[in-house]
């Protein structure tokens, strides 16, 4: 029999975040209501294409949703989203008209004009 030992590796998150994203989700923290314990990210069906984007507040810990621990506070992914997720990149951006979550997406085969909504 052999000695050896089986290690295993972290798996990567689903969802990178960039530095703005986190430092986003650390001011949204910082403004969270009391029960809140985090921001969670999910593919809810809407739009012409079919699934959207939807960052919100979560009061409580679903065991199949994945979690990234920030600086400024817990990021949840949808435990039903993350195969329509992996591989992607969450930024917040801002310029003189908008604000907002960005997502690359590699599982996007197409979005509505309006950027409001995506299809795998």
């Amino acid at each position: 029999m052999s000695d050896t030992k089986t290690t295993l590796r972290p798996r990567p998150a689903a969802v990178t975040l960039t530095q703005g994203a986190e430092a986003r989700i650390a001011e949204l923290m910082s403004k969270a209501p009391d029960d809140a314990i985090g921001v969670k990210l999910s593919t809810p069906r809407r739009g012409c294409s079919g699934l959207a984007y939807s960052v919100d507040y979560v009061t409580e810990e679903v065991a199949m949703d994945e979690k990234i621990e920030t600086p400024g506070g817990t990021f949840y992914i949808d435990g039903a989203s993350v195969l329509y997720l992996i591989g992607s990149t969450m930024d917040w951006r801002e310029d003189d008209f908008t604000a907002g979550f960005v997502f690359e997406n590699p599982n996007a085969k197409g979005a509505c004009g309006c950027g409001e909504s995506f299809m795998v």
